[in-house]
């Protein structure tokens, strides 16, 4: 394990365990106020890391640049309306995300005039060009997470969203494809596509933030 690596990954662990974590916190979160104790009743409404990580999610992450956490589990059955209730349960983890990235962006210009206003020293350095590499890494993490999550393809939270705005039987013919879901994106990672799909957007999105 060189020494590059190991800055690496303490530069993204916090902000990559911090993203997957309130991502599926969203979801349980939402899923709770509209009435299904299940993630609760499991012990995954919490901002703990440990209960949310997948360990192969998160290699993936330095492995592909894409990772993922333990679906918290939702049972639509305790929904008043299950199909509108799961859109919302739904997008609240990309949009999550979503914010955290902005609130990253933010956190980063704050950070450049303080390093403006200060005095440069040792202690100051060494404190607060961590810290920014953090939060420019968090604006990137938290970017992919969302966008990623919100291709159509079953079981990502764009394929649960998406069925939500389906006529229900066109609905249920959709979710058939998720037993396949996994097979597609991981074809789709491994051929390059998905990159080429979803890179553009990050990039452009990482730009307007951090411009």
């Amino acid at each position: 394990m060189n020494a590059s690596f190991i800055s690496e990954l303490i530069i993204i662990a916090p902000p990559l365990l911090l993203a997957l974590t309130i991502h599926e916190f969203a979801h349980g979160f939402v899923a709770y106020k509209l009435g299904d104790p299940t993630a609760k009743l499991a012990g995954r409404l919490t901002l703990n890391p440990l209960s949310h990580l997948d360990p192969i999610g998160t290699l993936a992450f330095f492995l592909i640049k894409l990772g993922w956490a333990k679906p918290v589990p939702v049972n639509a059955a305790y929904f008043k309306n299950p199909r509108k209730d799961m859109l919302w349960v739904a997008l609240a983890g990309p949009m999550t995300n979503l914010t955290m990235a902005v609130i990253s962006a933010v956190a980063i210009k704050f950070v450049w005039l303080l390093m403006e206003l200060l005095p440069s020293s040792p202690l100051i350095n060494a404190l607060l060009l961590p810290f920014n590499a953090m939060l420019i890494a968090s604006v990137w993490i938290n970017l992919v997470l969302c966008i990623f999550n919100f291709l159509p393809i079953p079981p990502l939270d764009g394929s649960r969203i998406l069925s939500g705005l389906l006529p229900p039987a066109l609905a249920e013919s959709y979710a058939s494809v998720e037993k396949y879901g996994f097979i597609l994106i991981l074809l789709l990672a491994l051929s390059g596509i998905l990159s080429k799909i979803i890179l553009p957007i990050i990039n452009f999105a990482n730009g307007l933030l951090l411009s």
